[in-house]
């Protein structure tokens, strides 16, 4: 009896609270705590006499411990074993804080496919194929690249400068960025779209066959540095390849001595490997490395294609 009243006594002030209380103070639900004392997560210190559960200033630290635990996202069972001094905070909040990296990545790509999507403006085949490709795994898309290059190219023999080629052509990321822009989204799409077009490597199969031939040597660096300066300019100017004007340019980039067959051979190379569809390869690879892309070359050579072709 004297025990109860004891009791009684605290309860009115002297250290002990109840749990409308600790409610108030802690900004918990009167049923979560009930929940948490009734899993043993936090028992009462005592009772009053009217049967309610009382707590000293001890379990109410505990109270706003797990209540802060809780809200950070840390589960009922690590709590569990926090309490008990089986495991750290420290420990607890490491692990989750990695389990919280991961998932915001994961939200940070969901969003990009999104908005990805909303440009578009897709149907929902695409959608769908959208949400499929941009969930691929680095390892899965490095797969995709490697298996286009090896099929492309397996059975052609590859001189140095193609083989570093090849390999430049893999060169994609460890993955999308933690916050992608919808464009990398898209880059990837686009990508994994051109790679899969049989068109398209056959014509990478015929860039790295025409790559053996001896005009390359003898005209392919200089021949691009030329071509973009004056081509560029031609195009700039409105000045077409046919004209007057447009034979003083090519002048510019071929020398006009140059022999018939020569040039002949010349234009079938240019016609072979001036692709637009590879130039975007490029271009999409470097939007997907974070790279600024290099302005397209395609529309210098393309004019210098229609200019050879104007000369016969």
């Amino acid at each position: 009896m004297a025990r109860r009243c004891r009791l009684v006594l605290v309860s009115d002030g002297t250290g002990f609270y109840t749990v409308g209380q600790i409610a108030r103070r802690t900004g918990l639900s009167v049923h979560t705590i009930r929940f948490w004392s009734d899993g043993g997560l936090i028992v009462p210190t005592g009772r009053s006499a009217g049967g309610y559960r009382l707590y000293d200033a001890a379990a109410v630290a505990r109270f706003d411990l797990v209540h802060a635990l809780r809200d950070l996202g840390i589960g009922l069972e690590a709590v569990r074993k926090i309490l008990a001094h089986q495991t750290t905070v420290a420990e607890v909040a490491e692990v989750h804080a990695r389990a919280l990296d991961a998932e915001i990545r994961a939200l940070k790509l969901r969003r990009a496919v999104l908005r990805a999507i909303a440009a578009r403006g897709g149907t929902t085949e695409e959608t769908m194929m959208t949400h499929r490709l941009a969930r691929l795994s680095a390892a899965q898309r490095q797969q995709v690249i490697d298996e286009f290059i090896e099929t492309t190219f397996s059975d052609i023999p590859l001189d140095d400068d193609a083989k570093v080629i090849a390999d430049w052509m893999r060169e994609l990321p460890d993955g999308l960025p933690d916050d992608p822009a919808p464009s990398q989204v898209d880059a990837w799409i686009e990508l994994a779209d051109l790679v899969a077009g049989e068109d398209f490597r056959q014509r990478l199969r015929r860039i790295a066959l025409a790559g053996a031939s001896s005009v390359t040597s003898r005209y392919g660096y200089e021949l691009r540095s030329l071509t973009l300066e004056h081509a560029n300019q031609a195009i700039a100017a409105s000045i077409t390849p046919d004209s007057v004007e447009g034979r003083s340019v090519l002048h510019r980039i071929i020398k006009p001595d140059m022999p018939a067959g020569e040039r002949s051979e010349l234009l079938r190379w240019l016609e072979t490997v001036a692709d637009a569809r590879v130039e975007r390869y490029w271009h999409l690879m470097a939007v997907l490395n974070g790279h600024e892309p290099s302005p397209s070359a395609v529309p210098a050579f393309s004019w210098l294609i229609a200019a050879l072709r104007a000369r016969g």
